[in-house]
């Protein structure tokens, strides 16, 4: 054998070994690829379906299946088609589906902590402030203790801008909202109490008839295009931006906590990725959209009122002793709202 065919041999299987190497070492990537599991949840959306945000649920459980190959997939169901919205908690807590997408504040009654994990009345004046608070200040994982009490797991938020005052009477002053009836849940009942409003948490679906039949004077609901959609600008003729009650909003995606235990983890990193997009892009979908709804609520006869900061500033100490009526003496959720008020100073909200 002359120098030249050893060297086309030690050539030859050096190659083969090289080879054999790198199949040794991705071989093991494809089983455990090959080895994930195919995954079918429920999840009921807290909207109804058609309406923008049904829309972006539609956008996340699209976007599991798309991070996850396919192989977990989320059937969405709109509110209450699984079940009632104020027993969807409990629904998937007993595991009768697996996920939901819930406003924390429907349970602040039970869990005080929730008050302060879904919105702030007179507190973060832009969405970016209150997503920081919960991505940079450590506010999911205490949003998680919170729900880890009632068997349950939060998997991230979706934070987006103010929630918007429909009445059928003109805010002008803090003094007009004295003595009137008005739909408003969580720790913004809280506060609009403070403000001599008797509060009732109707369900988001009875909004409307509530006012039509002049059950209530002024509400809370959603969005503005969620609630240009729903045709509040028929019953109550007069918005009042920003919505004080609610200046930022968070919803939450929930799951329950057996369920999402028994997920792989790179199952349990795609449901936070794709929450985490879905805040994003809703949150600037409804920003570019919410001038457009003023417009036609305008172009219905709607009058729009712009409240002054100034409104905002004199109302927030009022709203300050409602936060620690709500807090109460639960250690978590005062371990929240220092945590809040810490950042809010350190934004020079407040003082």
């Amino acid at each position: 054998m002359n120098l030249t065919t050893i060297n086309k041999s030690w050539f030859f299987f050096k190659t083969i070994a090289a080879v054999s190497a790198m199949t040794a070492c991705v071989a093991p990537s494809v089983a455990i690829a090959e080895e994930l599991p195919s995954v079918n949840w429920r999840m009921q959306a807290l909207w109804d379906a058609g309406t923008t945000p049904y829309e972006y649920e539609e956008k996340f459980v699209e976007r599991v299946s798309e991070l996850t190959d396919g192989k977990f997939e989320i059937r969405l169901f709109a509110g209450g088609q699984l079940a009632p919205s104020a027993q969807a908690f409990e629904a998937v807590r007993a595991g009768a589906f697996q996920m939901m997408k819930t406003f924390d504040g429907y349970e602040a009654g039970s869990i005080p902590a929730f008050a302060f994990t879904s919105t702030v009345p007179f507190g973060f004046p832009e969405s970016d402030q209150y997503e920081a608070w919960f991505y940079e200040k450590g506010g999911i994982e205490l949003a998680r203790q919170a729900y880890a009490s009632a068997g349950l797991y939060y998997i991230a938020p979706t934070v987006y801008g103010q929630e918007p005052i429909h009445s059928k009477f003109p805010i002008e002053s803090l003094d007009d909202l004295d003595g009137k009836k008005g739909r408003f849940v969580g720790l913004a009942s809280t506060v609009m109490s403070e403000f001599g409003v008797s509060t009732t948490g109707l369900p988001t679906a009875e909004v409307y008839q509530a006012l039509e039949k002049g059950v209530i004077d002024l509400a809370d609901r959603g969005d503005l295009t969620a609630n240009l959609e729903a045709g509040l600008g028929e019953v109550a003729g007069y918005i009042a931006v920003p919505g004080f009650h609610q200046p930022t909003t968070a919803t939450s995606y929930v799951a329950n906590q057996a369920a999402y235990d028994s997920l792989p983890d790179s199952y349990k990193a795609a449901l936070e990725v794709a929450a985490r997009e879905i805040s994003s892009s809703l949150r600037q979908h409804i920003l570019a959209q919410d001038t457009v709804a003023l417009e036609e609520f305008e172009a219905q006869g709607v009058q729009i009122t712009h409240l002054s900061p100034d409104l905002i500033a004199e109302g927030r100490p009022t709203a300050m002793n409602a936060w620690r009526r709500a807090a109460g003496d639960d250690e978590l959720a005062n371990e929240i709202l220092n945590s809040q008020i810490e950042f809010m100073q350190e934004l020079g909200l407040i003082d």
